[in-house]
Order: C-alpha cells, then sequence, then structure tokens
C-alpha cells in the first residue's frame, strides 16, 4: 500500500493549552489490535472496532501532517500493537518526511517486541531513533500467563534485533501485585547490563479486561522502597515532557523511570496529547475531554475543520 502524503503545510498557530502548557508531543495509535492478551490490558475474547471505525493510514498521516504543523515535534506510534497493522511501515515512511525536513525531532513507537525481529532494520532505516517495548516479567511462564499465551523467546529475538539495527531500547514494566513484584531487582540489573533503560509504571484501571484488577494494583512507593534496599537511587532532573520522573541507578550507571498516575499525578509538566485509533483526540489520558477527528478529516478534502477541531480540546487546570 502507498500512502500519498500530503504537501507540508505551512506553519499553523501552535497549540497552548489553557494553563500555558506548550504542545508538543503526539501519542497516535494505529490499531486497537494486538497479538497479546496482557491480562491488564485486555479482554481474552476483546471486541474489536470495525473497520470503518478505524482511521486509515492516509488519514493518520494527514492528523499528524496537521499537528506537525502545528508545533508537535515528537510523534509516538501505538496500538494495541502497532507493528500487526497491515501496511505500517507505509505510515512510517510517510511520516519520516517530517524527519528530514527537520520539523520532528523525534519518530517513535511502544510496541510488545514480538514483531521486531522482522521490522527492527527497516524502522531504523526509516529514521525511528529508539522504542519502548512491554515486558513486565522475565520468566517464560510467568511471561506466558500475563500475556495468555505469548512466547516470551520472541521477545528477546525482537529486543536483540533493536539493539543490532542500532535503536535505543526503552523497557516498559507495568508493577503487578503477586505476580512480578519480586523481579524488580532483577529486572533493573537485567536491562542497565544490555545498555536498555526501565521504566516501571503503575497499573490503571482503564478498558475491559475481564477480570478484577484490584488486588494487581502495586503502588510504586512500596516498589521504590524494595528497591532502595540494593540500589543507591539518585534523582535526576531529567523530563521528557511525560509521566516518568528519573533516577540513576548509581550500581548499574542506568536510568529508572517511574510512571505513578495514581499515587503521585503529573498533569503541571505535561507536555502531550493522544489520538485514538477511531480519530477521537484526548486532551488527557485521565479525563473525558475529547474531540471528534475523523468526522473532521472525512468532512473536507481541506484542512481547515481538522484544524479547528485540534484547537478546540483544553486541559483542564493540572493537580497538584
Amino acid at each position: 500500500m502507498t500512502i500519498h502524503a500530503v504537501p507540508d503545510q505551512a506553519r499553523s498557530p501552535k497549540l497552548v493549552d489553557g494553563f500555558g502548557r506548550s504542545v508538543s508531543y503526539l501519542r497516535v495509535s494505529v490499531t486497537d489490535r494486538c497479538d497479546l492478551r496482557c491480562t491488564y490490558c485486555m479482554s481474552e475474547r476483546m471486541k474489536f472496532l470495525p473497520s470503518d471505525r478505524l482511521l486509515s493510514l492516509a488519514e493518520i498521516d494527514r492528523i499528524c501532517a496537521a499537528f506537525v504543523s502545528r508545533g508537535v515535534t515528537k510523534i509516538r506510534l501505538t496500538g494495541g500493537e502497532p507493528l500487526v497493522r497491515r501496511d505500517f511501515l507505509d505510515l512510517a515512511r510517510s511520516l519520516g518526511r517530517h524527519l528530514r525536513t527537520g520539523a520532528l525531532s523525534e519518530l517513535t513507537l511502544t510496541t510488545n517486541g514480538t514483531q521486531l525481529d522482522r521490522y527492527a532494520a527497516e524502522l531504523a532505516a526509516i529514521g525511528v531513533r529508539r522504542i519502548n517495548v512491554s515486558l513486565d516479567t522475565l520468566n517464560p511462564d510467568r511471561y506466558r500467563s500475563v500475556t495468555r499465551g505469548g512466547r516470551i523467546d520472541r521477545v528477546l529475538s525482537g529486543l536483540d534485533a533493536a539493539q543490532r539495527a542500532g535503536l535505543r531500547v526503552k523497557l516498559n514494566v507495568v508493577a503487578l501485585r503477586g505476580i512480578n513484584e519480586s523481579e524488580m531487582e532483577e529486572m533493573v540489573a537485567w536491562a542497565h547490563a544490555r545498555s536498555m533503560e526501565l521504566t516501571l509504571i503503575e497499573t490503571m484501571p482503564l478498558g475491559d479486561t475481564g477480570e478484577d484488577r484490584t488486588d494487581r494494583y502495586l503502588p510504586l512507593s512500596t516498589v521504590r522502597e524494595a528497591l532502595e534496599r540494593s540500589f543507591a537511587l539518585d534523582p535526576l532532573s531529567d523530563s521528557t515532557g511525560g509521566p516518568a520522573r528519573y533516577v540513576r541507578v548509581r550500581e548499574t550507571g542506568g536510568r529508572l523511570g517511574f510512571i505513578t498516575p495514581l499515587t503521585r499525578n503529573f498533569c503541571s509538566g505535561c507536555n502531550r496529547v493522544r489520538v485514538g485509533c477511531d480519530g477521537t483526540l484526548y486532551s488527557c489520558l485521565g479525563q473525558d475531554n475529547k474531540v471528534d477527528l475523523r468526522a473532521a478529516v472525512r468532512a473536507s478534502e481541506a484542512d481547515d475543520a481538522l484544524h479547528n477541531a485540534i484547537a478546540r480540546p483544553r486541559h483542564q487546570a493540572p493537580r497538584p
């Protein structure tokens, strides 16, 4: 499939929310489908969106171009699992034009890693320089249980392929009580020994997974206390404008992030918005502010309605 990229648009007014925060980071879900069924993320028998409700790849490209024209400099492609979307690489290649012009400083993606063995080299050739890979355990049986049938060897092979291709890798680990809490020290040491960053994430009760996740919630304050019995964690001022707060693990030299949507809010430093695979623009993951970009992009070949829709959302006041 070939995507006919829209011409680069003249710079439009930058996106600034009602509290003066510039929006420079866009997360775009390219599909709701995934080849895994992680217990904290998806129901075992998911009902996916019909195809007519999904944005086409050309529509995603057009929406991304509109955001770039309004000052977005970083785009992250997500899912579901983005690499299972047919012709995904065509979209990535098309978006790569913004890297070549300098309008984008980064094009990246979040993946579960099962397809990386096939696609890592091509992603690097397109201009992707780093990726986030979700990996919640190093135990093959536990991985199979958490993902409802996934094979960890495919992910490990994908990580090797990514690093051979020159991609920087950050592992995302969702902390799950009674499942992987005993592995945190091992995972930090393992990731850093392989020159990978690692970020720990508190599970959030979003979406229907078919399971009660209440007893799986593990506050990262508890995890951090446990890690500090083995490691010296030196706070860093590093900020990506996103939810993570970082420390340097003195013993390994690696960087460790903590994303705490429930125990420590990160709204005040947020610089990003999110577009779902159905074209819904969310100005905040934890709030209900949303706008239908699919209707706007399908209303006309001109982008006036699209730009009006993009400018509509406003963040609520950041919480302390």
